[in-house]
């Protein structure tokens, strides 16, 4: 009975860590109606006229939620696969830039740090941006979206990428 219980006290426990926890007061810093739904898989971020795909590369946007599971990338196949994901479209697609993926974090949350209903299934880790180290050629800029951080890591680790463009008129 009590490795029963212990069974069970573990998977609440893990649960629990999974979820999204998010202030109830305080300013929000990436609202709803910060977004504009583009009926795509992509929002318009209206303030700064970037459109965001709503899925991490690898994830798939149907019935309203991004499916699947993110793939991680070196931060060099990062910038590769935003030029592949551009190739036949010619839209613009490109990893975001440090201030940009900054940008959508919504810091009232953690586990992940975004809002969730414009942003669905985010993974609650790093995401590469475009923007290198300037200290360390090897190394570039990410943002954490486990609680809207961001530091610089070594350009061989897997990481997720969220790709950006900007709004042509």
């Amino acid at each position: 009975m009590m490795k029963y219980l212990m069974v069970c006290f573990l998977c609440f426990w893990s649960l629990s860590l999974a979820a999204q926890t998010c202030l109830s007061d305080g300013v929000e810093t990436a609202a709803d109606d910060e977004f504009e739904d583009m009926g795509d898989g992509t929002v318009l971020q209206t303030a700064t006229g970037l459109i965001w795909q709503r899925c991490a590369l690898g994830q798939t946007w149907s019935d309203d939620t991004c499916s699947g599971t993110a793939v991680k990338y070196h931060w060099q196949d990062a910038l590769l696969a935003a030029q592949s994901e551009d190739a036949q479209a010619l839209e613009g697609w490109r990893l975001p830039n440090i201030k940009e993926l900054a940008s959508i974090t919504e810091r009232l949350c953690v586990r992940p740090a975004i809002n969730e209903s414009v942003f669905p299934n985010t993974p609650p880790d790093d995401f590469w941006t475009s923007t290198p180290s300037l200290e360390d050629p090897l190394r570039a800029w990410v943002v954490a979206f486990f609680n809207a951080s961001h530091s610089i890591k070594e350009k061989d680790r897997f990481i997720y990428v969220r790709l950006v463009k900007t709004q042509r008129d």
